[in-house]
């Protein structure tokens, strides 16, 4: 059997994470009235593990039963979806004033406030991810 060669994987060896640009919202406009790209970039598994813990819930047992863990899917597609955002930030303490919240999920809702909108990003944050088709369920979940 051939040795293979591990130096291919050594830190500094992958090529450099790219951003990448999609329109998902024909609603805001630049000053020429060209639709204006969102900016994703994919995000890593070590954060996507972060947010599905943020986004579960300890639910108590009831009557001597012990306490269960649910993650809140539609939470947890949406801040995946905030974090592969470069651009707008959905976290930018502006934006969420302008919209009177404080959470960046609820900011997403409303600047993407159409199912058709929602759904494009969701789908642009998933391809910039690579992630598969299985991811789906979850978008729909979200949108719902």
């Amino acid at each position: 059997m051939t040795e293979r060669n591990m130096s291919f994987f050594m830190k500094g060896q992958a090529k450099p994470i790219e951003e990448v640009e999609e329109v998902v919202s024909t609603r805001y406009l630049d000053e020429e009235g060209k639709p204006i790209p969102f900016v994703f970039r994919p995000i890593s598994s070590e954060r996507i593990e972060e947010l599905r813990e943020e986004s579960t819930k300890r639910i108590p047992g009831k009557k001597g039963q012990p306490a269960q863990e649910k993650v809140d899917e539609s939470r947890f597609a949406i801040k995946m979806g905030i974090e592969s955002t470069v651009f707008p930030n959905f976290k930018q303490k502006e934006l969420l004033d302008s919209y009177g919240v404080s959470d960046p999920v609820d900011v997403v809702r409303k600047v993407l406030e159409t199912a058709g909108e929602f759904a494009a990003w969701c789908s642009a944050y998933q391809r910039a991810n690579k992630l598969d088709d299985d991811f789906e369920e979850m978008i729909e979940d979200a949108k719902n």
